[in-house]
């Protein structure tokens, strides 16, 4: 998560500055995208792992089985969809303010998805 905090604010900041984007932007980029999938990997095994996910007919009537049966990996698998657009429409764009503002974007927009799925878990008001 820090990584790909990092990744965004440096792609928030060359977008407003006009940096350059070099390769280690690149990289950066690159690293925050397979760290996203990697735990999208460790997702799907603790998912079904889990004795939170449960599929029977209470599921749904059960604020917190619902969150980890449903609602928590749908949002995730959103949001790292959007990273994977982001940074393919960033290694796509020819000019270096369209790639920071690309990765800005889509990974800001994943971001706010991230944080909203976590806040969910754990806010009793949205439960």
């Amino acid at each position: 998560m820090v990584l790909f905090i990092y990744t965004l604010l440096v792609a928030l900041f060359g977008w407003i500055g006009g940096s350059p984007y070099t390769n280690r932007n690149r990289v950066t980029n690159l690293m925050a995208l397979i760290s996203a999938h990697t735990q999208l990997l460790i997702g799907i095994v603790l998912y079904f792992l889990s004795p939170l996910v449960q599929f029977n007919k209470g599921t749904m009537k059960d604020p917190s089985l619902r969150y980890f049966t449903v609602e928590h990996w749908v949002m995730m698998v959103i949001a790292i969809a959007l990273i994977t657009i982001g940074h393919s429409k960033a290694k796509k764009a020819i000019l270096p303010e369209v790639k920071h503002k690309t990765i800005a974007i889509f990974y800001g927009i994943a971001l706010l998805i991230i944080i909203g799925a976590l806040a969910a878990g754990h806010i009793p008001i949205l439960n």
